[in-house]
């Protein structure tokens, strides 16, 4: 029976000769060394698909070289580069953290674990990755890929979301850690979770584990990892409307802290239930100080569902015509064709490409 310390050893030089000799997965920031740029992607890729995260790392990179050019750049700017990609309390914190760093570090990158982690919006996941990647310390990168490995190759049963389960599994990340090479480790570990050891249909027959895997070895394979935890969506009715006067469209900035504060949206009512047209109507005279002659009902669209991570919202547009401007505070009047200047929530962003085809 082999020792804990040999398991150990055979773990990290399978994959590391994985990785130098199959690893064909390419990205952008890997190998990348710039503290500002690994921080970027980082944050990017947080509740984001690699694939989908791409495009956006390319555009904040073209747009902002480096950290002093996105401290300066305008809120809305930012927010619009930023528009698709979801979880907008990222971005928020993305322009704080550089604001900071721009002013008070003179953009001076963090070199320390503790001080990343002290970012705004940085966790022990990302500050663990760009203290390997930035400064090969030995931090292990503990993330969604990394859990699903650990516990089929150690056939692991204890949930991953648990609070034990999160200490057990960060031990084990750690032990297996190579100190001297952290983050090509880190980097090989998590792309050996993408594309070798997937969620579904993982390719166990040219996995480099595949005789010392206890989860392919018991046929265990699709029951690891274990979540204990069943999210419950929190339902809500959201009925915005586009209302139009002349060859004008009234939006507003979303503030606060709910969802997608910053963006733009219509005027909104929300309802802890679903409610009726005629009921809607009604309260959205009273709540603009209009009366019913005031307006006529152009459009009224089916119901979009946005599902977020613990929320799912049933939307529906109103597209209604004024006969007199609105004098409400907080509105804006903006032309169709200038909407592309702001960011809204994806949901809007296909009504407004859809409806008004102005957008980009």
């Amino acid at each position: 029976m082999k020792s804990n310390t040999q398991v150990i050893t055979n773990f990290r030089t399978d994959l590391l000769r994985w990785n130098r000799l199959k690893n064909d997965r390419k990205m952008p920031w890997k190998g990348e060394k710039d503290p500002y740029k690994i921080w970027l992607s980082e944050i990017i890729l947080q509740q984001t698909r690699v694939e989908q995260g791409l495009d956006y790392y390319q555009k904040f990179i073209s747009a902002f070289p480096d950290i002093h050019k996105l401290a300066a750049a305008r809120e809305q700017r930012v927010y619009k580069l930023w528009e698709g990609l979801g979880y907008y309390t990222r971005c928020k914190n993305l322009i704080e953290t550089a604001r900071y760093i721009s002013k008070n570090r003179k953009g001076s990158f963090p070199e320390s674990f503790e001080e990343i982690l002290a970012l705004k919006g940085v966790g022990e996941y990302t500050a663990s990755a760009i203290a390997s990647f930035a400064y090969n310390l030995p931090h292990a990168v503990v993330d969604g890929n990394v859990f699903r490995l650990l516990s089929r190759f150690f056939g692991i049963k204890t949930p991953i979301d648990s609070a034990s389960g999160k200490k057990n599994y960060a031990r084990l990340a750690f032990e297996l850690l190579d100190k001297k090479r952290p983050g090509i480790y880190n980097q090989a570990l998590m792309d050996f979770g993408a594309i070798i050891c997937k969620p579904q249909a993982p390719n166990c027959k040219n996995c480099v584990f595949a005789r010392t895997c206890k989860a392919y070895k018991k046929n265990m394979v699709d029951q690891l990892p274990v979540k204990e935890k069943k999210i419950n969506l929190k339902k809500r009715w959201f009925s915005y409307f586009v209302l139009q006067y002349r060859d004008k469209i009234y939006i507003q900035k979303r503030m606060g802290s709910d969802i997608w504060n910053k963006l733009h949206e219509f005027v909104l009512i929300e309802s802890a239930k679903k409610r009726s047209t005629g009921v809607l109507l009604k309260e959205a005279a009273k709540q603009l100080g209009i009366t019913y002659e005031q307006f006529n009902v152009e459009v009224i669209s089916g119901p979009v569902i946005q599902t977020l991570s613990h929320q799912k919202i049933e939307i529906r547009f109103f597209k209604l015509k004024l006969s007199h401007p609105l004098l409400k505070k907080g509105l804006m009047e903006v032309r169709p064709r200038s909407l592309k200047r702001y960011a809204f929530p994806k949901t809007l962003k296909d009504y407004v490409v859809k409806e008004f085809g102005h957008f980009g």
